[in-house]
């Protein structure tokens, strides 16, 4: 039987080898908040979400540059997105990577976590694993949740720090329990091999589902689905619906798994645990 695999997450992006997650969302979560908040919060960084929104991307980086110039954080990152993404500008990751520092040491949380993606995959800096761990723990802090599940799998995989499946457990869970789907599916991971938990079907099970429902990219999902019904497989009709029962009664809280008391003995089946690798 295939083990569930780790996955990346990152700021605002999802899909390399590494991926990158959720620009238009963002945009589109402003842009609404912008049009309920009306013209009073109006101005030229509102603007530029306006007609980047409509896929003009030429009169964004137009709208954004003086104002990631003149150090605003939120259009940095941004035009860092712009670079990466050749929106509008001509593909440049060394680019991406200087607006994306510029607004991470002014403490932009989705600008840390993407610096630290590209210390940990070598894209135009040199590749550091502490340094990686370092931006993402100051994302993570903050309540990032792609800073979480990434450091996640650092400590996950002993990369930067070292390795520490209880640790790995701890910043999956922050990020799950804020609804991020990558988060979930890791954390389902530690509870079906058991590393970092006590191994448990129920758990394993609710969380690949709650990542099935969440993710919006077809390849995640399908493998949240594929690790879901494996582990159905080892799981009576009684546990599944237990499982189910949890899935849909979840709610984003804050640490909800780590602060469960007792794991009921008769689903806890204590194996050796089978390594969870992503390449």
């Amino acid at each position: 039987m295939k083990t569930p695999h780790s996955q990346v997450a990152v700021s605002r992006s999802q899909g390399l080898v590494l991926s990158w997650s959720c620009l238009t969302v963002a945009v589109a979560v402003v842009v609404i908040f912008v049009v309920l908040a009306g013209s009073a919060i109006a101005g030229p960084f509102e603007e530029g979400l306006t007609v980047y929104n409509k896929g003009d991307f030429a009169k964004a980086v137009q709208i954004w540059r003086p104002l990631a110039e003149k150090g605003d954080p939120k259009a940095q990152v941004y035009l860092g997105d712009m670079y990466r993404k050749a929106q509008g500008l001509p593909q440049d990751t060394a680019e991406a990577a200087k607006w994306y520092r510029r607004a991470a040491e002014q403490g932009h949380a989705e600008a840390q976590n993407n610096l630290g993606l590209m210390y940990s995959h070598g894209l135009q800096v040199p590749q550091d694993y502490a340094e990686a761990v370092k931006w993402y723990r100051r994302a993570a802090e903050q309540g990032d949740v792609n800073g979480q599940n990434n450091l996640g799998n650092m400590y996950h995989n002993g990369l930067g720090v070292p390795q520490n499946y209880s640790e790995a457990v701890k910043w999956y869970c922050r990020a799950a329990d804020q609804g991020e789907a990558a988060g979930q599916f890791n954390l389902g991971a530690m509870y079906y091999n058991g590393q970092g938990v006590p191994q448990d079907y129920v758990q394993a099970y609710m969380w690949f589902n709650l990542a099935a429902s969440r993710h919006r990219f077809s390849e995640n999902r399908d493998r949240a689905v594929k690790a879901r019904d494996e582990v159905a497989g080892l799981m009576t009709p009684a546990q599944i619906a237990e499982a189910q029962r949890m899935a849909r009664e979840w709610k984003p809280t804050g640490h909800q798994v780590i602060k469960r008391q007792e794991i009921d003995k008769s689903r806890v089946i204590q194996v050796k645990p089978r390594p969870t690798q992503q390449k």
